[in-house]
């Protein structure tokens, strides 16, 4: 997948080893750009041929701070930061604890806030203003998901977040941006379906099906529709774009 040529610029994504991340730290490679991912498990990342792995857990401040300085000093100055690191976990909200509730929060959101912040400073601070922000939202940030309200609202404090950056700098060549997918085919969507068989009894592909038949195009994304979206967030054609949330979700919602 190409599109446009980022050599040089340092991307930082975070659940880099799999799923999204992996898509999105390929496509970032292959176009040039100098990739870190990032995770709390060192063999997945290792995987990510071309890339520069950094252990580093998003709920954990310092780990955080230490992960983006690691990533630093092996890469430069972070030019593109990809919040993707998440969870997804469903529950109704008597039976969300407040232990899933921090724990949702604490990776979905919080990771968010404090991978950009670290990451933020390198762009504003560089010669030629340039950055680019995107945090891996999901559908779930722009409308409720039924039996997730932890997972919606931890979705929807990330447009919050990205839209308030975006007013902050406008004018000063950083753009933030967040991507909000439907049901995309990766683990999550495996372990949900175990989920579903263990509650409910279904067969493995009628349980694959209730997720599948949530997207208005009746499939699953792909991670490489969701790694293209990010691509040409990075690219020239959309530095225009900012503080949006881009709906990957197969129509309309």
């Amino acid at each position: 997948m190409t599109l446009g040529n980022l050599e040089g610029r340092h991307a930082l994504v975070t659940g880099g080893g799999s799923g999204i991340g992996r898509a999105i730290a390929e496509a970032l490679r292959d176009n040039g750009a100098r990739v870190t991912v990032t995770g709390r498990r060192r063999d997945r990342l290792q995987e990510v041929a071309g890339t520069f792995a950094v252990a580093m857990d998003v709920t954990d401040p310092a780990s955080v701070a230490e992960g983006v300085a690691a990533a630093r000093a092996e890469q430069g100055p972070v030019r593109i930061c990809v919040a993707n690191a998440g969870i997804a976990e469903g529950a109704s909200l008597q039976r969300t604890e407040e232990e899933m509730w921090r724990r949702i929060m604490a990776t979905n959101l919080d990771g968010a806030y404090r991978t950009i912040r670290a990451c933020l400073p390198d762009m504003t601070g560089a010669d030629d203003g340039w950055g680019r922000v995107i945090a891996v939202s999901s559908i779930a940030g722009l409308k409720g998901l039924k039996g997730a309200p932890a997972y919606t609202a931890s979705k929807h404090g990330m447009i919050g977040l990205i839209r308030g950056l975006a007013a902050d700098h406008l004018g000063r060549g950083v753009t933030f941006n967040a991507l909000c997918p439907a049901y995309v085919d990766t683990d999550i969507v495996t372990d949900n379906t175990t989920r579903i068989m263990d509650r409910t009894g279904m067969s493995e592909a009628d349980a694959r099906d209730i997720m599948v038949g949530q997207n208005p195009h009746r499939r699953l994304i792909e991670v490489e529709e969701v790694a293209g979206a990010a691509l040409w967030l990075c690219s020239d054609a959309a530095r225009s774009v900012n503080g949006q949330a881009l709906q990957i979700a197969g129509g309309e919602f």
